[in-house]
């Protein structure tokens, strides 16, 4: 049976009961908005020492960040050679923020989202499994959780930090076995089908006009829709035989909804004057790859970090119709504006756009330790009982 982890600076082993760490509150959003919050040293998942042929061995970490807000992070430093600390704030940067301008961190960010889009805990074990076997890669008893969480971790410093694993003994302190498992999903991931992934914007949705004229017999629109991410859900609160179309009067479903769709609410001729309204949904796991780095970095370097996995964002948007007899049908409007988009639309005030600056995107930050420097933990071996 193997010992769990030490801490260690430099290489050198620090026992843990001299170490005292503190988990101060979350503080509130940074100056600018950012999101902020603190690593939760409990709640991470320790995977294995990894060698890379210095004397030095590093042990893999899943680590827990909670923000402010209360949402809780899961994350892999990206800094291997700077010490963790918990007695500062993680805020939230983007990727050209990154504090060290000679990391290979600069040139790599998008295979390291890449590798955080395709390794644990972002995909679990069993799907990985899948994809390896796919890739006629053969494991040798399926891949336990420590070694995904190894592998992955390992393959992000590859690319931040340039280290590569001793490939005759990745595994300072484990089996053949485990070593070759780690091996395998670490080319994987480092390997010819890692073509990057940029850093990706919030969630956004926007419907216009938010509201919009009209009589019965007609189809009252069109509304815009104008999004970043993936229609999850369309409802509507509209009366019997009232139903939310496209151009040619067929009952569109969400998932037939993308940025640039126009929709109508096509109205029966029988219909008595009154109102409805439809609510679309978007949500998507668009937090992975999200930076932090230490509140005073500056002053007292502290390991940055890359979120792995998150909650899920998601972002609602609603508009609504009036019809009349005699009424006039209400007449096109311009498009509502997506990320990077051409056109611009008014008139959404009913319209939630974007995603809180504290649900997470793109991570990558730092944690920090009381009093302590600490750069991460180490695996090693106990006797057996």
């Amino acid at each position: 049976m193997h010992g769990r982890s030490v801490l260690v600076r430099g290489g050198i082993a620090v026992a843990s009961a001299a170490v005292a760490l503190t988990m101060a509150a979350p503080a509130a959003l940074a100056d600018d908005g950012a999101a902020r919050g603190r690593v939760v040293e409990s709640a991470g998942t320790v995977g294995f020492s990894v060698n890379f042929g210095d004397s030095k061995n590093y042990v893999a970490k899943l680590f827990g960040l909670k923000l402010s807000d209360g949402s809780k992070l899961k994350m892999y430093c990206v800094q291997v050679e700077v010490d963790m600390r918990t007695d500062q704030d993680m805020i939230e940067r983007p990727w050209n923020k990154y504090p060290d301008a000679a990391s290979p961190f600069n040139k790599n960010n998008a295979k390291i989202n890449w590798v955080l889009h395709h390794g644990y805990p972002a995909i679990d074990v069993k799907s990985i499994e899948g994809v390896l076997g796919k890739e006629g890669v053969k494991l040798t008893d399926g891949l336990s959780v420590d070694e995904a969480v190894t592998a992955t971790q390992t393959a992000v410093w590859h690319f931040s930090d340039g280290k590569d694993l001793d490939r005759k003994k990745p595994l300072p302190y484990e089996n053949a076995e485990e070593s070759a498992d780690v091996l395998a999903l670490y080319d994987y991931l480092t390997g010819k089908d890692n073509v990057g992934i940029g850093q990706q914007p919030k969630p956004t949705l926007d419907i216009g006009p938010a509201k919009a004229n009209g009589a019965p017999g007609t189809r009252i629109g069109p509304f815009s829709v104008a999004t970043t991410g993936d229609i999850t859900e369309l409802t509507s609160k509209l009366p019997e035989g009232a139903k939310v179309t496209d151009a040619d009067g067929k009952e569109i479903k969400a998932a037939a909804i993308k940025d640039g769709t126009k929709v109508y609410i096509d109205v029966p001729k029988d219909a008595k004057d009154g109102n409805g309204s439809f609510t679309l949904k978007v949500s998507g796991h668009l937090d992975t790859g999200r930076l932090f780095v230490g509140e005073n970095y500056a002053k007292v370097p502290a390991q940055s970090l890359i979120v792995a996995e998150s909650e899920k964002t998601s972002v609602v948007a609603n508009a609504t119709v009036n019809w009349k007899q005699g009424g006039a049908p209400a007449t096109e409007t311009p498009a509502p504006t997506t990320p990077g988009g051409a056109e611009s639309g008014g008139g959404n005030e009913l319209a939630n756009t974007g995603a809180s600056a504290t649900l997470p995107l793109i991570i990558g930050g730092s944690l920090l330790g009381a009093g302590v420097l600490m750069v991460l933990l180490v695996r090693r071996r106990r006797s057996q009982a």
